[in-house]
Parts: structure tokens; sequence; C-alpha cells
């Protein structure tokens, strides 16, 4: 007689990471910049969620710093460099990093002014600087790989609005895959105002509100990460 076990398949899970918005709403102030987001995303949160979970991989978004806006000029273009190195060479095949730009325009917008509503009569003229394409890449992507069933889950982090259509179709037109957030916020953040977009959250079939600090200092690469060629560094400012 012959026994046969039902194995249970694994949930092929995809990635997707708005970099600066993890960036400016949980790392920015903090000594946890140097993050192993292999280690945060994939196993302390998908994993706990998900113990059948199988990243298949991490699409991280960004675009390159501008050394003239930079706060530490040079070194942050050459920080950014030294941390997308650390990443590949210590997830390899695991990674991708998908680049949008920035642009700088010159504009004019109302002057700011205690006690007093925004007005066209006192405008100043000013560098508008925005980053370009991660809203719409994370989007296409997402949607693309739930629609051609390159996964059975997809974990979007971001909290930015403009997230909405593309999980709303997600949800439509390929309603077999799970979505998942991560939420890069504080825990107590909510006692600030702060809190999950539940235009997001309402598209979900998951949800974590909040990425704790003891999660991302357990999660941080080691200073130097061996390469092909020579190690990506942590940087000083870091």
């Amino acid at each position: 007689m012959v026994f046969s076990l039902a194995v249970t398949p694994l949930t092929r899970t995809v990635i997707y990471i708005d970099g600066y918005n993890l960036y400016y709403s949980r790392l920015k102030g903090t000594p946890y910049k140097w993050l192993d987001i292999a280690a945060l995303f994939r196993d302390r949160i998908v994993l706990q969620q998900d113990p059948g979970a199988e990243v298949a991989t991490i699409k991280y978004f960004t675009a390159p710093v501008k050394a003239s806006y930079a706060r530490h000029g040079e070194a942050s273009v050459q920080a950014q460099t030294q941390y997308h190195r650390a990443l590949q060479a210590r997830s390899p095949g695991l990674i991708q990093i998908i680049n949008g730009f920035h642009i700088f325009e010159p504009t004019s917008l109302p002057s700011y002014q205690v006690g007093a509503d925004p007005s066209k009569s006192s405008v100043a003229r000013v560098w508008m600087i925005e980053e370009k394409q991660t809203d719409v890449n994370i989007a296409l992507h997402a949607y693309r790989d739930a629609v051609r069933g390159a996964c059975d889950q997809l974990v979007i982090c971001s909290n930015d609005s403009d997230m909405e259509p593309a999980l709303r179709m997600i949800r439509e037109d390929a309603p077999s895959v799970i979505v998942g957030l991560v939420m890069p916020l504080l825990d107590k953040d909510r006692a600030r105002g702060k809190v999950p977009n539940k235009r997001l959250t309402a598209l979900a079939h998951w949800v974590r509100h909040y990425i704790r600090d003891d999660e991302l200092a357990r999660s941080q690469l080691p200073q130097n990460v061996q390469t092909r060629k020579k190690p990506a560094s942590k940087p000083g400012h870091w």
C-alpha cells in the first residue's frame, strides 16, 4: 500500500517597496538606513504573516539622488550607490532596483504668511523638486505581475493613495491574487494623526500597520558587504 501526503503549495510572493515613501515616512532621522530589506520584509513581516510564502522577487523602487540638492552633496550620491550594491550582493538574484528620476523646475507658489490663507496676490519663485515614475512603476509592475499569473500574493510597502487605482484593478482583474500592505509607519504615529491610508487598506486582504524599531534594528546589513569587486560599506553619515 502506498500512502501519499498532500503537499500544500507555496504562495508565490512578490514584494514591492516604495523606497522614498519608506525612507521619508519611517527611516529618516533613525540609525536604521543601512536596511536589509530582504531580512525585514521577507523574514520578519511576510513570513510571519504567511509561513507558506515563497518570496520570488523584491522590487525596490527609487530614483538616483541629485548631489546639488542632497544634504551631503556627492557623499549622498555615493551612499545610495553603496547601499544598492550592498542590497544586491547580499541577496543575489532576489532584489531588483527600478529607478525613476527627479525633475527640477522653477515655478511660482504662494508665500507663507502666518494666519493667512494661500493667495495668488503674494507668490514667490521657487524650485519644484519632484520624483517621477516611482508610483506608476510600482502600479504597472504589480498589475502586470498579477494579471500574468507571476505571483499568488503581492505585498506593497507604501502609504501613498496613488496606489489605489492599481490595487482596485488587481482585485477586479486578478481576484485570486492576495494583496498585502505594509505601512511604513511607527505604531505611535497613530496618536500623532498619521495613520494608514484607508483607501488602500480597504483593498487589501491583510495589512501590517507599522514597522517597529526592533525589527529595523535586527534587519541591518553588515558594516561591509562583500561584492564581486570591493566591499560595499555603510556610509559614515548613516
